[in-house]
């Protein structure tokens, strides 16, 4: 019997070559998708209530200017009692909603992209999406910049390293 508390895994894993944190968040965004759209088709059952979280400023968010105005960064919305033309478009790419913000009926299309968080608090359920990665035209920059730093190394000859170094000798 061993005193460690770690249930026979090691805490110390090695950094993965396969992306694991890519592939359940996508199964996270995916059981999000599925949620909404099953409550737009059949309506939200019992006690069940969302929260979505998503960033107001990310690229391909529509909401009303007052709205933007208001919550310039990021904005939390509350789907339970009172929302109408709930849909998830088929490639699970982009959500569409109406609410009303003091009285005013306001659609919000916020691409699943822009989504930071998603719980339904009846069931305990609740996810946290990373920040996208940055929009194509700051990745360009980058590259641009990684290759001009590449550029400005100037070329120098090739090393030639001796194994025989390195090799195993025979026992005497």
């Amino acid at each position: 019997m061993s005193d460690d508390h770690n249930d026979g895994f090691d805490t110390d894993l090695p950094e993965s070559l396969l992306p694991y944190d890519l592939w359940l968040e996508e199964a996270y965004k995916h059981v999000m998708c599925s949620a909404l759209s099953h409550v737009s088709e059949h309506g939200l059952p019992g006690e069940h209530h969302f929260y979505l979280t998503f960033r107001t400023n990310a690229p391909g968010v529509n909401i009303p200017s007052r709205l933007l105005a208001q919550y310039p960064h990021e904005m939390t919305i509350v789907l339970q009692h009172q929302f109408a033309n709930l849909s998830v478009n088929q490639d699970r790419t982009q959500i569409n909603v109406t609410l009303s913000f003091g009285g005013v009926p306001s659609p919000l299309l916020i691409p699943t992209s822009a989504v930071v968080a998603f719980a339904d608090p009846h069931m305990h359920v609740a996810f946290r999406f990373s920040e996208p990665a940055p929009q194509d035209a700051e990745v360009e920059d980058e590259n641009k910049a990684t290759e001009e730093s590449v550029q400005e190394t100037p070329p120098g000859d090739a090393e030639v390293v001796s194994l025989a170094a390195f090799r195993k000798r025979p026992p005497n």
